[in-house]
């Protein structure tokens, strides 16, 4: 599980999970590149939090730098990776965490609002994946991590453009995965939870960063994305992490019913209880054919 002297980029490193993503790689001797653009959970805004990070990781004798682009921009993206190969020379490991909300119900919310959140997560985590990809690629060795949600894997009230940026996250780990797999570049996602500042604002999820030992504290999430970032890490998969417990998600399909090419609406309905029937139902990680 080592990833001892990798190159590590980890977005949204500047707090809350991505930090604690930061701070657990270090201690396993992995060189950070802790990105951050230290703006608001709304994405407004710039800081200095990759900084403070940064310094942590240093006093602790760890190697890391600080980069404060926007994975959004593609430029920005770009820079990023830059700044891993010109501070460590490659990139081994792409940890996809930085994100922003804008929660509100689908119908009151903006296009603009819908936008924002799409481009800083799936787009800011593809533009990443895509500059640091062929160096993976190229070299036969690769990991890259999408943080995914259940709000995109079950739903959550008022967060649509989220929730759809997350289930995104698993449709593209889905392709990346069967496309790095002959180089050894393995693409898994991460369903976390816990409470960051992100999740602020619903009732009872404030944490105390001087208190690790709290249920929810988002270093109870790192060991699952340290594991999926690992030489020995799986290809294709989705882990839960939350307060100490880890699951798998998957996606599973029954058997279906084959009507052949002469029927009509009545032969569906006749057998619609067959179709959503989900006792049969099993793992499905390739195409689904008429044979099945």
């Amino acid at each position: 599980m080592s990833v001892d002297g990798k190159v590590a980029i980890i977005t949204g490193a500047g707090g809350g999970l991505g930090k604690e993503h930061a701070l657990l790689f270090a201690q396993h001797g992995a060189k950070i590149v802790v990105n951050d653009l230290g703006g608001s959970v709304h994405g407004s805004g710039h800081g200095d939090a990759a900084d403070a990070v940064v310094e942590e990781i240093r006093a602790a004798g760890g190697e890391a730098v600080a980069s404060k682009s926007s994975v959004s921009d593609r430029e920005g993206a770009k820079s990023i990776v830059e700044t891993a190969i010109k501070e460590f020379g490659t990139v081994d490991i792409v940890i996809n965490n930085a994100g922003i909300l804008r929660d509100k119900s689908f119908k009151k919310m903006t296009l603009d609002e819908w936008d924002i959140v799409i481009n800083v997560h799936l787009n800011g985590s593809a533009y990443v994946t895509w500059h640091a990809w062929p160096i993976m690629y190229e070299k036969n060795y690769g990991r890259v991590v999408f943080t995914s949600s259940v709000s995109g894997i079950l739903g959550s009230f008022g967060q649509a453009n989220y929730g759809a940026a997350k289930m995104g996250m698993v449709g593209l780990m889905n392709n990346l995965s069967r496309e790095g797999a002959s180089h050894n570049v393995h693409v898994n996602c991460l369903s976390p939870g816990a409470a960051t500042r992100m999740t602020a604002s619903v009732p009872g999820s404030s944490v105390d960063a001087d208190n690790p030992e709290e249920g929810n504290h988002p270093r109870l999430v790192s060991p699952a994305v340290l594991y999926l970032a690992s030489e020995d890490a799986p290809n294709g998969r989705i882990i839960q992490a939350a307060g100490g417990r880890f699951a798998s998600d998957a996606v599973f399909a029954n058997k279906g019913v084959s009507l052949g090419t002469d029927f009509d609406f009545d032969d569906f309905l006749n057998h619609a209880d067959d179709i959503l029937e989900l006792d049969s139902a099993e793992q499905k990680t390739t195409f689904w054919r008429t044979d099945d």
